[in-house]
């Protein structure tokens, strides 16, 4: 409804679960990120039978290693950057690409590892761009005259903030990131002296034919949940851990993220191969 110009949101779920008993729905099988998965579990309390399955190209929702969707925008990621490598060599250029990541860094992470970036920064790491200049320019004088860089959209400098794009107040979500890709280029330019191009990749991520890996978790997801209703285990969510797919509370994911850790092994592993990741 609008009122005074502005958009309220009305919490409607009584008369969803009206509606649903109206037409003797007896399940539901929920697929979405954090969101979806806390509105899920809040329609279970009010008695109907919920069992969620997992699905945000971000990878942040909390008690699952792994989302349908990761995976493919990954791949979609991966292969921008082997195609940006080509032009970056040729011209000597330090290629900054923004991927999607509000709160949490995993497709930049594993887009960077993927597709051999020397930079990774991420919202979980503030970052130094003073310190990425210096590494960028050693590596420029010791043994590669160009550099790939990525960056999600929620990373931040240290001390600093978000780069916000824009405000939209009557928007359940107001807070739009971006720009940050353009603003690490330009300071990056700065301090090297060396031209900086951005690329912002967003919503590209989020299309596309699903990868393997994605099609066959969405199907052992599928499996998982279809047998949680059969077996009655409701108010629960399907979620990947150790290779295994087993239910875990539905609230565990609700409105809850994952982030990376410190001591993630993805993390190290960045570390490990020599990647700045700005601090």
């Amino acid at each position: 409804m609008v009122k005074d110009g502005k958009k309220i949101y009305e919490d409607r779920s009584d008369e969803v679960v009206q509606h649903l008993k109206q037409e003797r729905v007896d399940a539901m099988i929920v697929v979405g990120g954090d969101g979806t998965q806390s509105i899920a579990h809040g329609m279970s309390q009010k008695g109907i039978k919920v069992v969620g399955i997992p699905k945000t190209i971000d990878n942040d929702l909390n008690g699952t290693e792994f989302t349908i969707g990761f995976y493919t925008a990954v791949t979609t990621a991966v292969e921008a950057l082997d195609k940006l490598h080509t032009t970056a060599e040729s011209h000597h250029r330090i290629m900054v690409v923004e991927v999607m990541g509000r709160n949490a860094g995993w497709i930049a992470l594993f887009a960077g590892l993927g597709g051999d970036a020397d930079v990774i920064l991420l919202p979980e790491v503030p970052f130094d761009l003073n310190k990425v200049g210096a590494y960028l320019n050693d590596l420029y004088h010791s043994r590669k005259k160009y550099s790939i860089v990525v960056v999600a959209e929620g990373a931040k400098p240290v001390g600093g903030e978000v780069t916000i794009s824009k405000i939209i107040e009557d928007s359940p979500e107001k807070i739009r990131l971006g720009g940050i890709g353009h603003r690490v280029a330009e300071e990056l330019e700065k301090i090297t002296g060396r031209e900086s191009r951005a690329i912002v990749l967003g919503h590209l991520l989020r299309g596309g034919a699903p990868e393997g890996f994605d099609r066959i978790l969405a199907s052992r997801f599928g499996v998982a949940a279809v047998k949680a209703v059969m077996e009655g285990k409701f108010d629960t969510m399907v979620a990947y851990r150790n290779d295994n797919v087993e239910l875990v509370p539905l609230e565990t994911g609700a409105g809850k993220n994952r982030f990376i850790s410190a001591d993630s092994e993805f993390l190290q592993t960045a570390r490990h191969r020599g990647i700045c990741l700005g601090n």
